[in-house]
């Protein structure tokens, strides 16, 4: 049985009037049911390339069933003898039949106008007192009118049949129980239009599946594009922070090890000059590279493992090698913070000294100081700017310039907890402070000995 899967998921996929679900695999995994789902495949594929057979092999079933009564029947009815057949011309039952049979090749491509000549044709058979099997082209005319045809076209058709088959059991052919004959008639015609509707409706159900499930593929897609965005972003952002803060610290290195070269007259200063100018245009590459990545967004997903305020002491002992002199300062219980709260404050300060290294040069000094309070967490990184004698440098991004991607990060991560950031320099006017205040809600204090927690 598993061998009929396959042939499944072609038929699904050439567009068989099949959605996958647990029920249809039961189905399919069933000896006859599947049979008969397979066998309807088929037909439908046959359908769709050739469609003028269906509409022809009905035609041919209603003739082949009103022949027998055309060369051997006796006029009688379904509902008692008649001889009105032996007061008109042999040449009629033929036409009549044939006028019966033959619009149902159009039934598919015009299902209104095709009823409604069947219907007056089946009217004309009544008035010359006429039974005959071809009759039966008014009952497909109006299944295929509620199949695929339209509603309000269709109850006129209704109200049409109703009428007329009354008419013709009460008024135009006398039978021997009208009463049972219009039930018979007025039974067949509903259950023409039930299977119709039935069918209609199934399709209609399918096809609202189908759609359904190509929605879910085009979101499941957009929620991978989104995923992959947001990725990339972050992949950029983390980058930026890592792989800058380390470039900007052997730059730092190069041109202090460049200038002490220098004043000793080796000849390793050119070198070490090469070295820092490489430095420097391979941030400026990967600060290009990066914004091909970058997508501004209000959030992050964040994965694990990521840095934390412990992290803080290797990072300013890799400051300091630099040549850097920081003060760094803690107040309050920073293991209490969150793991996300974490990272932003470690990734605050590693971008302020990063800036303080490329901008104030090696010979400064900075203060760092982390203070977690009721409901705050503020980190403050302030430096002396370029010393007393040293060259001046580039002024860091400020909120008023096009910011770099440091100073935006800082921004966007303490938007994320609703913080505030101030950057610009010292009321001293001389360094740079960047300030950051996270709005984080205290931990809960545990209960005392003896006392039930609210």
């Amino acid at each position: 049985m598993s061998a009929h899967r396959p042939a499944a998921a072609a038929d699904t996929a050439r567009g068989a009037a099949a959605v996958p679900s647990p029920g249809f695999d039961t189905a399919w995994a069933h000896p006859l049911l599947g049979r008969l789902l397979r066998d309807q495949s088929r037909r439908q594929r046959l359908d769709r390339r050739h469609p003028w057979l269906l509409d022809t092999a009905v035609v041919l079933i209603v003739v082949a069933v009103s022949l027998p009564d055309l060369f051997w029947g006796n006029g009688a009815s379904p509902f008692g003898d008649m001889d009105a057949r032996d007061q008109l011309p042999s040449a009629v039952p033929f036409v009549v039949a044939a006028a019966l049979a033959i619009p149902l090749w159009w039934r598919r491509r015009a299902p209104a106008v095709t009823y409604f000549v069947i219907a007056s044709v089946s009217l004309v058979q009544w008035s010359l007192g006429l039974w005959l099997p071809a009759g039966l082209g008014a009952l497909i005319a109006l299944y295929t009118l509620a199949r695929i045809g339209s509603l309000r076209v269709l109850g006129w058709a209704a109200a049409l049949t109703v009428a007329e088959l009354l008419l013709a059991v009460f008024v135009l052919v006398p039978i021997d129980h009208p009463l049972l004959g219009s039930f018979f008639l007025l039974g067949t015609a509903t259950a023409s239009i039930a299977i119709g509707l039935t069918l209609r409706i199934r399709q209609m159900y399918l096809g609202a599946l189908e759609d359904r499930a190509k929605r879910l593929e085009i979101e499941q897609d957009q929620r991978l594009r989104l995923t992959a965005a947001a990725e990339r972003s972050r992949v950029a952002r983390e980058m930026h922070d890592i792989v800058g803060h380390n470039l900007s610290v052997m730059v730092s290195l190069a041109d202090g090890a460049a200038t002490l070269a220098a004043n000793r007259g080796e000849q390793s200063t050119d070198a070490l000059r090469i070295l820092g100018d490489t430095g420097r245009q391979a941030m400026s590459e990967l600060r290009r590279v990066l914004g091909v990545l970058r997508e501004e967004r209000d959030g992050e997903q964040l994965l694990s493992p990521q840095p934390a305020i412990g992290d803080l002491d290797p990072l300013l002992t890799r400051v300091r090698a630099a040549g850097l002199a920081v003060t760094y300062r803690t107040v309050g219980n920073l293991d209490s913070l969150s793991s996300g709260v974490q990272l932003t404050v470690y990734r605050v300060v590693q971008e302020s000294l990063t800036n303080t290294i490329k901008h104030a040069g090696i010979g400064a000094s900075a203060d760092v100081t982390i203070a977690v309070e009721a409901g705050e967490v503020r980190i403050r990184v302030a430096d002396t700017g370029v010393p007393p004698g040293a060259p001046a440098r580039a002024k860091p991004e400020t909120q008023n310039s096009d910011p770099g991607h440091g100073l935006v990060g800082i921004r966007q991560r303490a938007a994320m907890y609703g913080g505030t950031v101030i950057v610009g320099p010292r009321e001293t006017g001389h360094g740079w402070l960047v300030d950051v205040v996270l709005d984080v809600p205290s931990a809960p204090t545990p209960p005392a000995p003896g006392e039930q927690p609210s």
